[in-house]
């Protein structure tokens, strides 16, 4: 039986080709960032702080930053970004990590990236995760304090794209129950 989740998830997928002369709503993006605002965290530490990028000169600053070493050059085409920039996590979750070896503001970020590139789905835009651009001039561009790391851009716009199938390995490959 397919929900309306499941179709959703099927449907979502990385946009790199968006019709630049359709904004995005703010309306939208208000709803999307709310998404993202209520992923779950590690000891709901809430670990991140997500910058919603609409002007047009922003844009192309971003743009520009995005695509850095050749990389990412349709993100000119976007119609807005959210940044994703990482905080400190709550003593809690931080105590957890260094016990477990494990950093979980990357994991939370992760799921709060999830959540926006699902609500974008769910808004009819296209969305894409970016991890590779200038984050230098990214946090020059829009003021993030030198502590903090900018991890991933996710670009919002109306897709031009067709849906494609998913090209994803078969479940038994990558899943089991009770043994590896």
């Amino acid at each position: 039986m397919e929900s309306d989740f499941y179709a959703l998830v099927e449907k979502r997928q990385s946009c790199r080709d968006y019709d630049a002369t359709r904004e995005v709503e703010e309306a939208k993006i208000q709803r999307i960032l709310e998404a993202g605002r209520l992923a779950p965290s590690a000891c709901n530490s809430q670990p991140w702080h997500l910058i919603a990028v609409t002007q047009p000169q922003l844009l192309n600053e971003m743009a520009d930053a995005l695509a850095s070493m050749g990389m990412n050059r349709w993100a000119s085409q976007a119609r807005a970004f959210i940044v994703i920039v990482q905080e400190q996590p709550n003593f809690t979750a931080w105590l957890g990590g260094w016990i477990k070896n494990k950093h979980f503001p990357l994991i939370d970020c992760g799921i709060v990236a999830s959540h926006i590139t699902l609500a974008a789905t769910q808004e009819g835009l296209g969305s894409c995760i970016l991890g590779w651009f200038d984050e230098k001039r990214v946090k020059r561009m829009l003021a993030i304090p030198r502590s903090r790391r900018v991890l991933m851009v996710v670009s919002l716009g109306y897709s031009n794209e067709e849906h494609r199938t998913h090209n994803r390995r078969d479940i038994e490959s990558i899943a089991s129950f009770n043994r590896y």
